[in-house]
């Protein structure tokens, strides 16, 4: 008992240390690098996760004033944001749509479908639906199928999927969506398996909501990563508080947006990813909801990294 007492006050001990040296070396960096230190507000301001900030200020270059140090910020973080151009609508092929519950994954597939009808016509374009869980929703994608005319299936397993995958070899652009699926199911990782052997040109990708917590992003990400997921679509852009976390977790993850998705007006509330016009809206949702950065906040997150930032 005494040395179990012993070591708990050590381990209080040294974590007073730490946190009065990271005040110091905040502190210190506030003095000597302000610039620098403002920035690392903003960027937190913005949700941006610790690392990150950091590293983006560490690429700055000396003597900036700091109206071109935050440019050259928004710059930065801007080239590191991993997006892609859309190769379903242009070329075609088979994506299933993976992502949590209640992330929009039918809305943005009929979003999708209707822009493709609307630039091609309905040739070439097929929907399915693998969920059998949700009440209602094969027969929404099955309706949604009539209104743009197009055909539309429903399949319960995963040899279905395959079998009916096979019939379709000739058709352009298959959209798969599937059912939502908590990022914790311990069944998870066998339904992507399942999913992912449906087709050997099968490619999966990930419906992340913005309206997420920083680290809500990243298990999302981190567990339906089980299979190799091709690219994003971000969705309710609209009722995001804040974006810094979403952008962090798709850079750590060096995950490709396609698609970002606000609204439910189909297809105009979906729209081509474009690094620098996410920047400029986490830019404007900090501003708008008056996002601050308190001292203690910044001296616990960036104490550690003061010293290799001046």
């Amino acid at each position: 008992a005494v040395n179990a007492d012993m070591q708990a006050e050590l381990r209080s001990l040294r974590q007073l240390l730490e946190s009065q040296l990271a005040t110091l070396a905040w502190n210190d960096l506030t003095r000597r690098a302000p610039v620098q230190a403002e920035v690392l507000r903003e960027l937190t301001q913005l949700g941006l996760a610790s690392d990150l900030a950091a590293s983006i200020v560490a690429d700055l270059p000396a003597r900036l004033d700091l109206a071109r140090a935050q440019h050259r910020a928004r710059a930065i973080l801007t080239h590191k944001l991993p997006v892609a151009e859309d190769r379903w609508l242009s070329r075609g092929g088979r994506v299933a749509f993976v992502g949590p519950t209640g992330v929009g994954k039918s809305t943005a597939i009929a979003k999708l479908a209707a822009r493709r009808v609307l630039e091609k016509g309905p040739q070439g374009l097929a929907l399915i639906s693998t969920d059998s869980v949700r009440f209602g929703a094969q027969e929404q994608i099955q309706n949604l199928g009539r209104l743009l005319g197009v055909p539309a299936y429903a399949v319960d397993h995963p040899r279905e999927l395959e079998q009916l995958l096979g019939k379709l070899e000739g058709t352009q652009l298959v959209l798969i969506d599937t059912a939502g699926t908590g990022q914790r199911d311990p069944r998870l990782a066998a339904k992507l398996a399942a999913l992912a052997g449906a087709h050997r040109d099968l490619e999966v990708a990930l419906v992340l909501a913005a309206s997420s917590q920083a680290g809500a992003a990243e298990e999302v990400i981190a567990r339906f990563a089980a299979v190799r997921l091709a690219a994003c679509i971000v969705t309710k852009i609209d009722e995001a508080a804040s974006l810094g976390g979403t952008l962090s977790a798709l850079i750590r993850a060096h995950l490709p947006i396609v698609w970002v998705s606000e609204g439910q007006r189909i297809p105009e509330d979906l729209v081509p990813a474009r690094a620098h016009q996410l920047v400029v809206r986490a830019v404007t949702l900090a501003e708008r909801s008056r996002a601050t950065a308190d001292e203690d906040l910044l001296q616990r997150r960036f104490g550690g990294f003061a010293h290799a930032l001046a």
